[in-house]
């Protein structure tokens, strides 16, 4: 139970650094959270964004996340929409305020689980369509190879790519459905492996 009496400047310089401290840690977290998106291809505004609605755990609007991180309008507005299609983002509204507010997904496996969803359907599908389609190809051109040995060896390293691929697919769709528990339970599994 807190004391009654009155605040010790222990107490009080406490109360005075802790937002300073608790500021200082989410910036460190958007700073390290935009290198991280920038060395996967992610615009480094577009992880500082959805870094800072995710650290800060409540609804924000356009102005706010552009006074924090001094962007403009439109890169916030962007790069918003962005994040709301990868579903890691949702438009909230909030009573009393005319203004939209955004907020990040929360659960951080769920949130795991459709960033890896987005980067699959934007990497790892096209890519197997186009190693189907060179595949195919190969196996045409086999037949009239001027060395079939050759085709058929880089036939063979096209289908083990593929293969590969194909497993690293199903894997993944089974540990990415809805809820992302099942990412977590992976790497529970992992873990306990190793």
């Amino acid at each position: 139970m807190a004391s009654e009496g009155p605040i010790s400047p222990a107490e009080d310089k406490v109360r005075e650094e802790s937002p300073d401290e608790l500021r200082r840690s989410k910036e460190a977290f958007i700073s390290h959270w935009g290198e991280m998106g920038s060395s996967w291809g992610v615009p480094r505004s577009m992880a500082e964004i959805h870094a800072l609605l995710f650290i800060e755990g409540r609804p924000l609007c356009a102005d706010e996340i552009m006074d924090r991180l001094q962007v403009s309008r439109g890169n916030v507005s962007t790069t918003l929409r962005q994040l709301a299609d990868w579903g890691i983002v949702t438009r909230v509204r909030l009573r009393g305020d005319r203004k939209d507010h955004f907020q990040a997904e929360q659960d951080v496996w769920t949130l795991l689980s459709l960033i890896v969803r987005a980067r699959k359907r934007r990497e790892l599908e096209p890519l197997l369509a186009a190693l189907d389609d060179a595949s195919s190809i190969a196996r045409e051109d086999v037949a009239s190879a001027a060395d079939p040995r050759a085709a058929k060896e880089h036939l063979a390293r096209l289908e083990s790519m593929q293969d590969a691929l194909k497993r690293l697919d199903r894997l993944s769709d089974r540990f990415i459905g809805r809820g992302g528990k099942g990412l977590d339970v992976a790497v529970r599994l992992l873990t306990s492996l190793l």
